[in-house]
């Protein structure tokens, strides 16, 4: 099972996270659809917004841009360092099992990596409540999760779906649970409709669950490098088409759930 320490270590000897939604195809696809969600979802600002888990801070940084009063917490040292650079952005250490912030002290916060790294669903549970706590009434929360199916896609794309990955990836599907200890830490994956469930048993409320990259996923990276950016407009649209459709959000590589505090 992971734990938050495998988490801090993976990310302490990762690649560049900030530079993560700017590099392939996919996760500029991620990165492009989170945004267009969250800023749809809105109140008008300056709003004080929290960023949770929220990793370099390229959310925070955007947010900041925007207007907003951004503070990112994080349990990974590398990352509040990073984000300290940003403008418009405060940052400290902190885990989203227990966060400092007072009550109802928020317009709103972002949970965008927490729910993918925390196995235990109690602590899931407990972020969420965590969200809830110090949004301020009529605020909004947001948290993403990793799609439970679409991660066989991306194995197979990357030529891993082995002997091995193939049973480590049936018992994903059928449980979110994720038994290899190698690699990306993932904690779980879900399904559209445990996302909601969990959120509303949180207290979570008027949400919505949405696919994010929508049906194109991991597909655009396998488009000519002088095209991906007329592709990329047209999986936004496809995204768009389909993002509640419950048939197809399951087969996101990313899904997210937007609520407003009551």
């Amino acid at each position: 099972m992971t734990s938050l320490d495998d988490v801090v270590s993976w990310y302490e000897r990762s690649d560049d996270e900030a530079a993560r939604l700017t590099g392939n195809p996919h996760s500029r696809l991620e990165a492009l659809r989170t945004r267009e969600l969250i800023a749809r979802h809105l109140p008008e600002g300056p709003l004080d917004v929290l960023d949770v888990g929220g990793a370099a801070g390229a959310y925070a940084v955007w947010l900041a841009g925007l207007g907003h009063r951004v503070h990112l917490v994080d349990p990974v040292p590398r990352h509040v360092a990073a984000a300290t650079r940003l403008d418009g952005v405060t940052a400290a250490l902190g885990d989203a099992r227990a966060l400092a912030e007072p009550d109802a002290s928020q317009d709103a916060v972002l949970l965008l990596g927490p729910l993918y790294h925390l196995a235990d669903p109690a602590d899931r549970h407990t972020a969420l409540v965590e969200a809830r706590r110090v949004t301020r009434p009529g605020g909004r929360v947001f948290a993403a999760a990793i799609g439970r199916y679409n991660v066989i896609g991306e194995f197979a794309l990357n030529g891993l779906l082995t002997e091995r990955y193939q049973e480590v990836l049936a018992h994903l599907v059928r449980t979110g649970e994720n038994t290899d200890t190698v690699g990306f830490p993932l904690g779980h994956a879900h399904t559209a409709e445990e996302l909601a469930e969990e959120a509303r048993a949180a207290g979570w409320q008027d949400l919505e669950v949405f696919g994010v990259e929508g049906p194109m996923g991991y597909a655009v990276d396998l488009v000519a490098p002088e095209r991906v950016d007329e592709v990329l407009g047209h999986a936004q649209t496809a995204a768009r088409m389909l993002e509640q459709d419950p048939r197809a959000i399951d087969l996101c590589p990313h899904l997210l759930v937007a609520a407003v505090n009551r």
